[in-house]
């Protein structure tokens, strides 16, 4: 009797982490509004957007499109967020159209939705419905000391 060797047989195809549905809460169109704090690099200005979360087909990661003004400045970003099952965390790496790249760990626990970058960290809550996402980012020069630099509120539409 010989064993047959399966390794060239077909596999289902792979199925996305359990922990990737709680992100389900982005998902649609959302209305951002904020304020940017003085400081010494700039007066304090208003931060307006629309902000869109949709899956990438197959359900591995999500795709989170800005489009918007801080200040006079137009900012248009993309955003890929997905689940790394080894530290149990959820990742994110940002693009936007000035050149800047970003690198985050973030995590969703309960209604807290929390980012951490090297220079950046935001801070935020869903409300009981899950319609209203507003919070705090930070600065940092050092990765030691933070200072506000703008609260946010996202108000989902669609």
């Amino acid at each position: 009797m010989t064993k047959k060797d399966n390794s060239l047989a077909p596999h289902g195809p792979p199925k996305p982490d359990r922990a990737l549905t709680r992100l389900n809460v982005f998902i649609g169109k959302w209305s951002t509004e904020g304020l940017i704090k003085a400081s010494p690099s700039g007066p304090a200005a208003k931060l307006k957007a629309i902000d869109i979360y949709e899956w990438l087909p197959g359900g591995f990661f999500l795709i989170h499109h800005v489009d918007g003004y801080m200040g006079e400045e137009e900012v248009k970003t993309i955003e890929i967020i997905g689940y790394d099952t080894s530290s149990q965390t959820y990742f994110t790496h940002s693009y936007d159209n000035r050149g800047s790249v970003g690198t985050y760990q973030a995590n969703l626990l309960d209604a807290a939705w929390t980012i951490a970058g090297k220079s950046e960290r935001f801070t935020g809550m869903f409300s009981d419905d899950s319609n209203t996402l507003t919070g705090s980012w930070e600065l940092s020069g050092d990765g030691d000391s933070w200072v506000p630099w703008m609260d946010i509120k996202l108000t989902k539409v669609v």
